[in-house]
């Protein structure tokens, strides 16, 4: 052996040392003093003799070091960093792996451990137990069994003793090949802006969903319109200037209820949980054998480099056709790129890709998971909703028992306005898992789109109470509220409150949900407030023009006005008339009331606010409104008075109630909350008019969303 060897070589060079005293004060020499010995060697007479003298001199040194402490520790030190040293090129010259008290350094006490004459530290032994039962040290020949480590090189403790005799790639140490990031994530947890609640200010145009795909599950209970998802989330806004109100009834901080810390672990918690994640095993038993090519190629994706990866994962295809994980790299290398370039024609490319590494034969179940997820996600991500809800239905087949895929698919129902389906999901998911809390608040949310108000709130409550993932939605406080504010119920505001603390909401009293940062937020404005002096007067001066061709479509018999279908009356009967929305007129009813949206024409702050609507609004007598919010923080509304009763019919917003005057306009932001009674003994009609908040920038007006 090399060691054997060294010490022979170093023997040969040797010149006869000094006799030394070791730390026992014993007398000794080195092997190269040893006495008697000529030129000549030992005689063959004398081999059996001095074999049994060496042999008794062994049995007699171990009585002595069991007995009389008698070890040379220094030389015992020396001797193990020599070894240690002539194996450098194996074990990089680590002496803390004869560290067996855990100081740091291989000294005298770690010498007496090895050698059985000192115990050790308690502390240590319970360490490394623990770190041993946690990491599995990989073979030198890669197995199913420890797929783990071969795929993700994530012991790194481990790997640093054993790479030398197992040689791996020239991979930078940053470099984690196949981590849980390659894995897709839940839609609404993977990252801040997968589900929308707070608004965005959209710089990029992204494909839309169609209004029936996701009317239902985006509707507030106080909004008009239907809110789309939307590709990029801006924070929460702290408005510039507070309102000029009373504040809610006082919370006492006892009376909040405590949720779990989910949704405000610390980063420390964080990494800790991300370090417990079970890493996905996505190589086959072939794919180990290339996994240095995977690595390098996977290496130019993490690195930026794209189109690199994209060329590299191409080759490694044309070479390995059917390795699954080819395909995977190959896929989210054209992911990347379509990101890069905007492109929605090289992510409907990825996405293809996607699918066929999921359907190559020896595909690992985790990446079969990883694949089809993140081809649902993109699919949802381009608004194919449909297309998406195909791929989650498979992967609920193939994986029966996952129960964040049975809630990933319940959710694709509800993008589609399926409540019907989502609900049996969510009943499926609650009968095997009735503590479920993301199933929870979407069951409970549910329950309240159809009316089902006190059934809905324990499942809002529970749900957000158990702090689990994807809990933490703005609607899911929003809706609670709401329900509990209509059983008459105030501890709505506590709930309110804590989705303000949580970041939902820009206070209590302003519970939009699709937000633009640093917007002036009061309740009530002026027309000099607004700056928007030239509509206010036109819409004022032309009061009686607007007024009688409103009159003349409030025919029953002509069906124009149309029932409130938002769910936001106790009782009584509320019409409206719609004459533009989200920025698109519709023609059919302007050519019935033709000076009217004449006159609206030339005020784009109006007709092209796609935020916003332009309508007739008719409530009969004996009607009550909901307290509600609207959806935006991105609008204002003016109500023009058109046919005003004497008495009996007001409006407050937050704690400040107002009445209509006939000819007259009213301007409130309906972002925050706000209610109508009209109890007079006739019908009160009134003109609605939203106009873009007058902070946002042209740039903005133009990139918004409609809602």
């Amino acid at each position: 052996m090399a060691p054997r060897k060294n010490f022979r070589n170093q023997a040969k060079k040797e010149v006869k040392p000094a006799a030394v005293v070791n730390k026992n004060g014993v007398k000794m020499e080195t092997a190269a003093s040893g006495g008697g010995g000529g030129a000549g060697g030992f005689s063959g007479t004398k081999i059996f003799t001095w074999f049994m003298v060496l042999a008794l001199l062994g049995v007699w040194s171990s009585v002595a070091v069991v007995w009389f402490d008698l070890v040379d520790y220094d030389n015992v030190i020396e001797r193990a960093k020599e070894f240690r040293y002539n194996f450098s090129e194996v074990l990089q010259g680590k002496l803390s792996a004869y560290d067996a008290d855990g100081d740091g350094d291989f000294d005298v006490e770690d010498a007496k451990v090895l050698l059985g004459l000192k115990e050790r530290p308690v502390s240590v032994v319970l360490r490394e137990t623990k770190e041993e039962s946690a990491v599995k040290e990989p073979d030198a020949v890669p197995t199913p069994d420890n797929e783990d480590d071969v795929d993700g090189a994530q012991n790194t403790d481990v790997e640093s003793e054993i790479q030398a005799a197992v040689p791996l790639p020239p991979i930078s140490d940053d470099f984690i090949p196949d981590d849980s990031r390659d894995e897709a994530t839940h839609p609404y947890e993977g990252e801040n802006d997968a589900i929308d609640t707070k608004g965005e200010l959209v710089e990029k145009a992204q494909p839309q969903q169609t209004e029936e795909e996701s009317e239902q599950y985006n509707d507030q209970s106080g909004s008009q319109e239907t809110q789309e998802a939307e590709a990029e989330s801006v924070p929460e806004p702290e408005a510039d200037v507070e309102p000029e109100v009373e504040s809610v009834p006082e919370l006492e901080a006892e009376s909040v209820p405590e949720l779990k810390e989910n949704a405000e672990v610390q980063p420390k918690d964080k990494l800790k949980e991300k370090a417990k994640k079970k890493k996905p095993k996505l190589l086959n038993k072939f794919e180990k054998t290339i996994k240095t090519e995977i690595d390098a190629a996977e290496k130019l994706r993490k690195k930026g480099k794209v189109e690199e990866a994209v060329r590299a994962f191409e080759t490694l295809v044309l070479q390995y056709p059917q390795s699954p994980r080819c395909r995977y790299g190959k896929a989210l290398a054209e992911d990347d790129l379509a990101e890069k370039m905007l492109s929605n024609d090289m992510l409907q490319k990825a996405i293809g890709t996607y699918k066929e590494a999921s359907e190559l034969p020896n595909a690992t179940p985790d990446l079969i998971k990883a694949t089809l997820k993140k081809r649902a996600e993109r699919q949802q991500f381009l608004g194919r909703m449909r297309g998406a809800l195909v791929t989650l239905e498979k992967l609920v087949q193939i994986f029966p028992e996952d129960v964040a895929l049975k809630n990933d698919l319940g959710v694709a129902h509800l993008l589609i306005g399926d409540n019907k389906s989502a609900k049996r999901v969510y009943e499926e998911v609650l009968a095997i898992a009735p503590s479920d809390g993301f199933a929870k608040v979407h069951y409970g949310f549910i329950l309240k789109s159809e009316n089902k108000i006190a059934e809905s709130i324990p499942f809002l409550r529970d749900g957000l109470e158990s702090g689990d993932p994807g809990t933490d939605d703005g609607r899911f406080y929003f809706h609670l509220g709401d329900a509990l504010q209509r059983m008459g119920d105030d501890s709505a505001y506590k709930w309110y409150e804590i989705g303000h603390q949580r970041g939902h909401f820009a206070s209590v009293w302003q519970r939009s949900l699709y937000n633009v940062d640093g917007l002036k937020a009061q309740p009530w404005w002026t027309p000099k407030d607004t700056g928007y002096m030239d509509l206010v007067k036109t819409l004022e001066r032309n009061w009686r023009t607007i007024r009688d061709e409103a009159l003349s479509v409030m025919d029953k018999t002509t069906g124009l006005f149309v029932p409130e279908e938002e769910n936001l009356r106790e009782k009584g009967e509320w019409g409206q008339f719609t004459l533009w929305q989200q920025g698109k007129k519709a023609g059919e009813s302007c050519r019935s009331v033709p000076k009217t949206c004449g006159l609206l024409e030339r005020y784009p702050e109006a007709t092209g606010c796609k935020r916003g609507q332009i309508k007739f609004s008719v409530m009969q007598s004996g009607t009550h409104v909901w307290p509600h919010t609207g959806p935006t923080n991105c609008r204002l509304r003016m109500h023009l008075g058109l046919v005003v009763p004497k008495t009996g019919c007001k409006i407050r917003c937050t704690n400040d109630t107002r009445a209509w005057e006939e000819g007259k306009v009213l301007i409130f932001d309906d972002s925050f909350e706000h209610e109508v009674w009209q109890d007079a003994d006739s019908y009160r009609l009134i003109f609605i008019v939203d106009v873009w908040h007058p902070e946002l920038t042209q740039y903005q007006r133009q990139t918004l969303s409609p809602i």
